[in-house]
């Protein structure tokens, strides 16, 4: 994930021998892509409360930084940072109120230890190589985005205890799961793509507004139904050869069943704020059966794929549809103004 927020310069690009221009009056120090091997060459302000080192060569930390107390964000991420190189950071108590710490792309094989970080708010260890979530029971509750994609998780452990969860992403590993989502009650997002889940199971969680569980093994969509609160659904690169478990879904304004087994398209008359539906890849037959089953999104739709369907293969398909949507201003891959 990248830091939020837009960013004043504050550092000079130079080589990467030569001493970097610092600004020692600002509070944010971004270090971006300057090719870094180590930060010896870099004069820490007193006063930072952000430290971007996105995309340098650091397979280490700076001890400096460790005496950083107004620090709130830290973001090592795409370097080669290693378990032993992140280690030291788990005593450096004068950081206690961070409040983001990004370790995305680097080289990890662990969860490491951020338990003094009571503060903390999200949390980011994607693109790693990590092999277990053991080691998240120690992240504190405070946490609000939660992002561990890309990595080689078997299962979803030791998140029970993140009541103020709003986003959670493990998409991109091994779990074939879903479970432990009990007590996220907060969780307005849940990214699982590319996993192997064959079921879904949101252990009666309804507030969640995002779920993507594109590319996984299911064959059925049930288990949405009380999902009440859902804005955004991605299912695609999935088994799915039928629509279901949608009519309560009154709020859904994205919907994605593309690339599945679908031939009919049903359960969505009640949706009526659905603005995109993407129904591409798959093998349906019937340009009608579409029309009548988005009636009622007829005036909210904008937005619809179907190619690569039999019934796109009629030659004034999207004529029809743009006289039976109004307000549509994309079929496929084309836009109108």
């Amino acid at each position: 994930m990248d830091m939020d927020g837009e960013k004043q310069p504050s550092a000079e690009a130079t080589n990467p021998d030569q001493a970097v221009a610092i600004d020692l009056s600002n509070t944010v120090l971004d270090l971006t892509s300057f090719q870094l091997h180590d930060l010896d060459s870099v004069e820490f302000p007193t006063n930072l409360t952000e430290l971007d080192l996105t995309a340098n060569r650091l397979t280490s930390l700076d001890s400096r930084i460790s005496h950083l107390s107004n620090l709130k964000k830290l973001s090592l991420r795409q370097n080669l940072i290693d378990d032993a190189a992140i280690e030291p950071i788990s005593r450096w108590d004068a950081l206690a109120g961070l409040e983001e710490l990004i370790l995305r792309d680097n080289k990890l094989m662990k969860i490491p230890d951020v338990s003094i970080f009571k503060k903390l708010s999200v949390f980011d260890v994607s693109f790693n190589e990590i092999t277990l979530s053991h080691g998240l029971s120690n992240v504190t509750d405070t946490l609000k985005e939660l992002y561990v994609s890309k990595n080689e998780v078997p299962k979803m452990e030791e998140i029970e205890h993140f009541h103020d969860l709003q986003i959670l992403e493990f998409g991109s590993n091994r779990l074939r799961v879903m479970e432990n989502l009990q007590n996220l009650t907060n969780l307005q997002e849940l990214w699982l793509g590319r996993n192997r889940i064959k079921v879904v199971n949101l252990c009666g969680l309804k507030c969640i507004k995002k779920i993507s569980l594109q590319s996984n093994r299911l064959t059925s969509m049930k288990g949405f139904e009380e999902c009440i609160a859902l804005e955004e659904l991605y299912l695609s690169h999935n088994g799915i050869s039928k629509m279901e478990g949608l009519s309560t879904l009154v709020n859904l304004h994205v919907l994605d069943v593309s690339s599945n087994k679908l031939t009919l398209v049903d359960d969505i008359q009640n949706l009526s704020r659905l603005e995109d539906l993407w129904l591409n890849d798959n093998q349906i037959e019937s340009l009608e059966s579409i029309v009548e089953a988005a009636a009622g999104s007829r005036e909210t739709l904008t937005t619809i794929y179907l190619e690569n369907n039999p019934c796109a293969k009629s030659s004034n398909y999207s004529a029809t549809l743009r006289q039976i949507f109004p307000n549509i201003q994309q079929i496929d891959s084309d836009v109108f103004l």
